[in-house]
């Protein structure tokens, strides 16, 4: 095919990808599952589309597109937060990983697979997908939230553990029993990953005096420049691409060039994660996947149930609310670039051949149902919580304290309007048999009374008689200290 044909079609699938996200727009789908559609719709291995379109024509794009995403991610890495409650988020990123992942194995062993299947299933199931979080939670304006910062943790400390994940993985896959090579690449792995986060802690003005430059064009080409150059250091000393790219991102969000930097990044990062996207759903091959459909319905529902039960977790560990554990759950159910990692891993070790298949619809389906799951969790969480607090008031029993201040208050009331009677009386006598005039003042002044005992002064004033009343201020309960409201108090 010639470049004009080659442009020719990947013109018509970002067009008919444009229209279908803004039919998905109407009922709350995100733009992820729409471009992994049109890419299976254009796939070579399906006849719906009369276009020849080959997955490798935009390899290398949709690398930039996973990169770029994985180095937004990095960009918006809070250090303070994750360095100030680093043994939290280790603790909960090793909880979700376990509970996850164990159940994923146990899950790969019970539909009859290998032990060695098994483990690449844990890893499809257990491991979320870093560029489908970072998409969602930038789509749907959630990076403020509350709990962004907690997903936005343990989503670190998941990357981290997939890249020794995959570094195990492959050399076991490999059929390497040998355990140096192993230690070798998780040592090497790790001072990586120490030496960027060393550098990001810590040389936030060194990185700023190599970032300064007032030419947009050269700035631009510098950072993305090393994005590239970081994501292939990190593939070739086996923490991936992504990883690198991640690292990278943290880096340069510790320099004070962070805000210029995205302002650049986001247009570049939204147009190469489109062929990210649709480069996954070119790899897919519909044909195959009535052979595993039943295995990945079951995976799907243990996926949301594990998924729910973590997030509960998590938001417990970070002592944060119902409504905060739903947007975690929703955000972490998604699945996607790392499932597909280990099914091609499999394929070239030779397990199982149902593995690809079962990898390609089970992401399909959860890239769809999961940011469906996410954009509406919120709403799904106000709606839970006005009717749970509607059902309780119901049953709420009375506060016997409360009704005695009340009966208090309505004691003390009384008497002062008795009082009030008592003093308008006498000043009627006085006033009709001097025929002072003031008998209109006193009347007025009453009325005044009566409807406002808090007057008590005035009223002796406007009488001339005013006088202490030592015995009517003892039956007044004295005000309790209280704490006052002012502007912008909202507990």
């Amino acid at each position: 095919m010639h470049v004009g044909e080659d442009l020719l079609v990947l013109g018509i699938l970002l067009v008919v990808a444009y229209v279908l996200g803004r039919l998905g727009k109407l009922i709350g789908l995100p733009t992820i599952p729409i471009y992994m559609i049109v890419g299976v719709l254009a796939s070579p291995n399906s006849d719906f589309f009369p276009l020849d379109f080959q997955s490798g024509d935009i390899e290398l794009i949709a690398v930039f597109g996973l990169i770029l995403l994985l180095f937004s991610l990095g960009l918006e890495f809070d250090q303070e937060e994750f360095f100030g409650n680093a043994k939290t988020l280790i603790i909960s990123g090793g909880s979700w990983i376990l509970i996850n992942m164990g159940a994923g194995f146990i899950f790969g062993l019970l539909v009859g697979w290998g032990p060695r299947e098994a483990l690449v299933i844990a890893g499809m199931t257990g491991t979320s997908s870093s560029a489908i979080i970072t998409k969602l939670l930038i789509e749907l304006r959630r990076l403020a939230n509350k709990e962004t910062p907690m997903i936005l943790g343990v989503t670190v400390v998941g990357d981290i553990f997939i890249a020794i994940y995959l570094s195990i993985v492959s050399v076991v896959l490999s059929g390497k029993t040998e355990i140096w090579p192993i230690v070798l690449q998780l040592s090497i792995a790790f001072l990586f990953l120490v030496a960027m986060f060393s550098l990001a802690r810590w040389g936030g003005r060194l990185v700023s005096r190599l970032m300064r430059t007032k030419d947009d064009e050269l700035f631009t080409i510098l950072f993305f420049g090393l994005v590239v150059l970081f994501a292939g250091i990190g593939e070739i000393i086996g923490v991936t691409d992504a990883i690198g790219a991640f690292l990278i991102g943290v880096v340069l969000g510790a320099s004070s060039y962070r805000a210029r930097i995205e302002r650049v990044a986001v247009p570049l990062r939204d147009i190469f994660a489109a062929f990210f996207f649709l480069n996954f759903g070119l790899a897919l091959d519909v044909a195959q996947f009535g052979s595993v459909i039943g295995v990945v319905l079951i995976a799907i529902v243990m996926t949301f149930v594990l998924s729910l039960l973590s997030g509960a977790l998590l938001a417990w560990l970070h002592k944060m609310g119902p409504r905060e554990a739903l947007n975690t759950a929703a955000i972490f159910v998604n699945r996607g670039e790392f499932t597909l990692i280990l099914a091609t891993l499999s394929v070239s070790a030779g397990l199982d051949p149902r593995l690809q298949p079962f990898a390609g619809l089970y992401v399909l389906v959860m890239a769809i149902l999961g940011p469906l799951f996410a954009s509406n969790s919120e709403r799904i969480g106000s709606a839970l919580r006005r009717r749970v607090p509607a059902a309780g008031a119901a049953r709420a029993p009375r506060n016997p304290m409360l009704d005695e201040e009340i009966a208090l208050v309505e004691a003390a009331t009384a008497a002062q309007a008795a009082d009030a009677d008592e003093y308008a009386r006498h000043a009627s006598k006085r006033d009709s048999a001097n025929s002072h005039p003031a008998a209109d003042t006193v009347n007025t002044v009453k009325r005044s009374h009566s409807t406002d005992p808090g007057l008590d002064p005035m009223a002796d004033f406007a009488l001339g008689q005013h006088s202490p009343q030592p015995d009517d201020t003892a039956d007044t309960p004295a005000r309790k200290p209280g704490r006052e409201t002012h502007t912008g108090d909202y507990s």
